[in-house]
């Protein structure tokens, strides 16, 4: 006999999945709000783990069978996934990466303090010890900044070209760190901390040679927008491992499936960005335009990012938490 205490405290669970899947029924599978959907597939898998203790009580047949009911409706549902295409598309960069880059924006942060932390040892210790950067750099670039030439001129002849390598690179750098999470977070951390490292070393050795006026120039236009788009795929990185090392209440694979779905929806979130990036980086910031066209260009950029990402969705987010509560 199933104990009366376990009962009561699951039936209100069984409740709320036969709601969830009643609304998706009756009104449509695209009137349950995000959250909502998390709901569903959690309250599914805790389902699915009650049905199995339940079969194991010859006299709970009849629950079982109801059980094993509500499981095969909710199944087609969270299986189904949501339609995609355009409309699809929008609806995600105009609300759900917003509201998730806020959800979790401590780990976005944490990625820029590591970045910064890198980026300010990088400074002092090539301050300290000019021989460090060419070191670190290599003697190739370090030549180039003792001459004071920068060494993006050789961008300027192949624009379209440059501009497609250098999406790659960035998007192959975000992917990493993102990726990375799942040793735990240590991969994430080497690559925010080296990343800001070597951006410290450049800066130093540059400012060293006289150019740091160059590199600002060169770095403000396109640096709006890829920097912070570095920080969250580092944050989703971080996102992951948190998933992963601290489950709380749920189960370690549940944990890291919850965790996992807001990094990638935040990781997905930079791709555009990087691709506006990589224009800029190809077209506009080693060309011969003046130095304060490019600090307002790239002023003007993070403005919009900013602007986009704090308020983006929030009349959206507010309708769903009120829908919620009815």
């Amino acid at each position: 006999m199933l104990p009366a205490r376990w009962l009561a405290k699951r039936q209100s669970h069984w409740q709320r999945l036969t709601e969830l899947v009643e609304q998706a029924h009756r009104r449509g599978f695209a009137s349950l709000s995000h959250r909502q959907l998390q709901e569903l597939g959690l309250l599914y898998r805790q389902t699915a783990t009650d049905l199995a203790a339940v079969r194991e009580h010859p006299a709970a047949h009849g629950l079982s069978v109801s059980l094993n009911q509500l499981l095969g409706r909710a199944h087609n549902l969270v299986y189904m996934g949501r339609r995609g295409g355009p409309g699809r598309i929008a609806r995600f960069y105009a609300h759900e990466f917003p509201q998730t880059f806020r959800e979790t924006f401590p780990y976005t942060f944490l990625a820029f303090a590591l970045f910064l932390a890198g980026a300010l040892a990088g400074t002092l210790v090539t301050l300290a010890d000019p021989a460090f950067s060419r070191f670190f750099l290599g003697p190739e670039m370090s030549d180039t900044i003792e001459r004071r030439e920068m060494w993006t001129h050789s961008v300027l002849a192949i624009k379209p070209l440059a501009s497609s390598a250098i999406m790659t690179n960035n998007l192959s750098v975000s992917m990493a760190a993102f990726a990375f999470g799942i040793t735990a977070g240590i991969g994430t951390l080497y690559m925010m901390f080296f990343n800001g490292l070597l951006m410290g070393v450049i800066t130093a050795a540059c400012w060293q040679a006289g150019m740091a006026k160059q590199l600002f120039a060169f770095v403000a236009g396109h640096g709006s927008l890829e920097l912070p788009a570095v920080f969250m795929a580092g944050g989703a990185g971080f996102l992951l491992a948190r998933g992963l090392l601290f489950p709380r209440l749920a189960s370690r694979r549940t944990s890291l499936a919850e965790a996992g779905g807001k990094a990638v929806r935040l990781f997905l979130g930079t791709i555009p960005l990087l691709v506006i990036a990589g224009i800029v980086e190809a077209f506009i910031s080693p060309t011969g335009l003046p130095a304060a066209l490019k600090c307002a260009v790239g002023a003007s950029l993070f403005a919009l990012l900013a602007a986009y990402v704090t308020l983006a969705g929030r009349k959206d987010a507010g309708w769903e938490q009120a829908a919620q509560t009815r």
